[in-house]
């Protein structure tokens, strides 16, 4: 009998991007002047910009014969990138690094938003990173193959864009600034609902994301060309660093905007008094900078009362003399302000003074992971005159979880219930309000607790609790009896426990190697500047693997240098080694930084993955093996030096060993979390119990 042929499976345009995105990203990794998302995505995105502005330059030159090309021959994309069999090696290098970004620095333009003077600035402080000609024409041509002509290209880059973006804010944790969840951004712009010829402001834009999703609010109401050049030139940021200004300029582009205005430098860098009205704007989005300090030259820009090193306060006051009268805000703060006094309830005094703060709409724990734990919130105001009361709406975390991590963040539909609420007011368990005079009373604090939350664990009822104990060891033992049916196949067992003699592990393809014979000592080393903040990593002793330390001030540090951390490489505390502080670096502390005492290992991929050398340091035996073979290791606290490590032996299974091992670690780790997790409510029992006992009928009590 004949069958119907099968069409083969024919890749979505997205898909396709995303393919040639990956191959460019890995051409870069070969590359030695690259190390890690933070050098290769700003690397990708020029190149990119480029690409994406000789398309914009192109279609220009057709509906306008006398438009004249704001990069000239032989600098335009089309004349050096587009010929795949082009310059390639030290000729390339020679034009990228000797011709190409000088010209574009110096090009100079003759008015205001003169798409010359956006290339200046945005290759002012950019250069080429990339040490291979070669690797440099390989990535050229996978930039090549995205058509920027083509509309529905330019719509799926821009959101592969914001992903990339996410992975190089990942490896970057910059100090007070981090990555804002696309469902807040979206939240906050559809809460404000700007319109159609209102001017946007974000004074701290970083990559643009407020921007892009005002944008993309608005151009469905869009119907003349006229009211889409409007659109474009009524968004308008600023940014500091030169990093996220190029990144933000990029994502703009490949949303549409042929001239971005978003300007290069610190909003907060003129005295405030100086913004006039004609400066004023009718909305402002931003996720402001927390956490880090400015000089005093900047806060003296600041009247007298109200100066303060905090970026956020200064951020508020700036926003509050941005907006126009009538004009809205949304901004992300952190808990302190809501609680701040001093300075702080003086910036809140003229807050509610001069604004309607309508609503503080109060985060769960960790939207902003990994870049920060401290707790966020969302304040909404209106420059229409004091206020009279404030609302609070407490989101809460989905059921069944206390907070929010980097591999389960937040999602926009968890925004629903506090969006239905928004239009019609009134109390609940997660709503309530609070009048202006019992502010004032309380000293300007915003931190108000929700008198309506449900009771806590002792006042449940003890069925739900035992209920919700029930199910959750349901799962464990689910869970249990996957891993033993896992360990019925020999591979599973051997690679999990170990063969049972050491005659039999060649046998299983295992082999004894010395550690330096499977990794290098890596070195990413970083001249530490006096300005700059470093994002620093420690790590946990027996076995607990990576966490996050407060930043390395440049000021306050003695180190002279700092080693950079790449996701994938073997690290461990020469200082505390002999207590299990090993691990290895995951991508969410790629880009961090570590002192001397932490070094850190590049694994040769097709032997060791530093996941399974991780999870076999773990083992006390192990760690107390290899500070026993060290000279004069016996005493505490004695440091485990490098040569110790890679003259280490280990029985080494083959890699898809490695990686079934590290799966059944991982798997048994989770089960130890689910059975954290009901802990609590089982240690509540006891007082429920009681307390549902002795409860009476209201409106009758007890007495002796």
């Amino acid at each position: 009998m004949g069958g119907t042929k099968k069409e083969p499976a024919v890749a979505s345009p997205q898909a396709k991007l995303a393919a040639v995105i990956k191959s460019a990203r890995d051409a870069m990794r070969k590359d030695a002047g690259l190390n890690g998302d933070l050098d290769r995505i700003p690397q990708l995105a020029w190149l990119l910009f480029l690409k994406a502005f000789d398309g914009l330059e192109r279609n220009r030159e057709i509906t306008e014969p006398k438009y004249r090309p704001a990069i000239e021959q032989p600098y335009r994309w089309r004349d050096w990138a587009e010929d795949p069999n082009g310059s390639t090696g030290e000729a390339l290098l020679k034009f990228v690094n000797g011709d190409l970004l000088p010209y574009l620095r110096s090009l100079t333009g003759t008015g205001a938003h003169d798409p010359r003077d956006v290339l200046a600035a945005v290759f002012k402080e950019t250069h080429n990173r990339m040490l291979s000609g070669y690797l440099l024409r390989d990535v050229v041509n996978k930039v090549n193959e995205i058509n920027f002509a083509s509309s529905d290209d330019i719509h799926t880059m821009a959101h592969l864009y914001e992903s990339m973006l996410k992975d190089m804010r990942d490896a970057a944790g910059d100090s007070g600034e981090f990555y804002t969840p696309r469902p807040v951004i979206r939240f906050m712009v559809q809460q404000i609902a700007p319109k159609l010829g209102e001017v946007i402001l974000d004074p701290a834009c970083g990559t643009g994301g407020f921007l892009v999703e005002a944008l993309e609010e608005l151009e469905p109401t869009v119907q003349t060309t006229q009211q889409r050049r409007k659109l474009h030139a009524s968004l308008r940021g600023i940014e500091k660093k030169p990093l996220p200004y190029l990144l933000g300029m990029m994502n703009l582009v490949l949303h549409g905007v042929g001239q971005p205005n978003i300007v290069r430098g610190n909003a907060l860098n003129r005295p405030i008094t100086q913004i006039s009205k004609a400066d004023r704007v009718d909305v402002v989005l931003t996720n402001p900078p927390f956490g880090g300090e400015e000089e005093k030259s900047i806060q003296t820009n600041f009247p007298a009362d109200k100066q303060t090193a905090e970026t956020a306060w200064l951020f508020l006051q700036l926003v509050i003399r941005q907006l126009k009268d009538g004009g809205r805000c949304g901004i992300v703060v952190p808990n302190g302000i809501l609680f701040g006094d001093g300075v702080g309830a003086r910036i809140k005094q003229q807050l509610l003074a001069d604004c309607n703060l309508h609503t503080v709409v109060r985060l769960p724990d960790g939207v902003f992971e990994p870049y920060t734990p401290i707790p966020s919130n969302l304040l909404f105001f209106e420059k229409t005159g004091r206020t009279k009361e404030v609302w609070f709406y407490e989101v809460p975390p989905p059921e069944g979880r206390k907070k929010y991590t980097k591999t389960k963040p937040m999602r926009f539909e968890e925004f629903a219930e506090c969006q239905a609420w928004w239009g019609d007011r009134v109390e609940n368990e997660r709503a309530w309000r609070v009048p202006i005079a019992d502010i004032e009373e309380n000293g300007f604090n915003l931190d108000f607790r929700n008198p309506n939350r449900a009771e806590d664990l002792t006042h449940r009822p003890p069925s739900e609790l035992l209920a919700e104990v029930a199910d959750t060891e349901r799962t464990v033992l689910e869970r249990l009896e996957q891993l033993r049916e896992a360990l019925k196949d020999g591979l599973a067992r051997a690679a999990f426990l170990g063969a049972t003699s050491v005659a039999s592990r060649p046998e299983l393809g295992w082999r004894h190697a010395r550690l330096g014979d499977v990794m290098a000592i890596a070195s990413n080393s970083v001249t530490v500047e006096p300005h700059e903040t470093y994002p620093n990593v420690g790590i946990y002793s027996f076995g607990r693997g990576l966490f996050e330390k407060p930043p390395i001030d440049g000021r306050n540090t003695s180190a002279k240098a700092l080693n950079r951390v790449q996701a994938g490489q073997f690290i461990y505390s020469r200082l505390f080694a002999f207590e299990g502080a090993y691990g290895f670096v995951s991508a969410e502390f790629d880009g961090y930084f570590v002192s001397n005492e932490f070094p850190t290992f590049d694994p040769d991929p097709a032997a060791l993955e530093a996941r399974w050398l991780a999870s076999y340091f773990r083992s006390p035996d192990r760690w107390a093996e290899l500070a026993g073979s060290s000279k004069g290791l016996g005493v505490r606290r004695q440091r485990v030096p490098v040569e110790a490590v890679l003259a280490y032996e280990v029985w080494l299974p083959p890699l898809d060993q490695q990686r079934r091992m590290v799966q059944l670690i991982e798997a048994i780790d989770e089960v130890i979390a689910i059975r954290a997790g009901v802990e609590p409510a089982l240690l509540s029992l006891p007082a429920a119990v009681l307390n549902e006992a002795f409860n009476v009928d209201e409106g009758t009590s007890i007495r002796r």
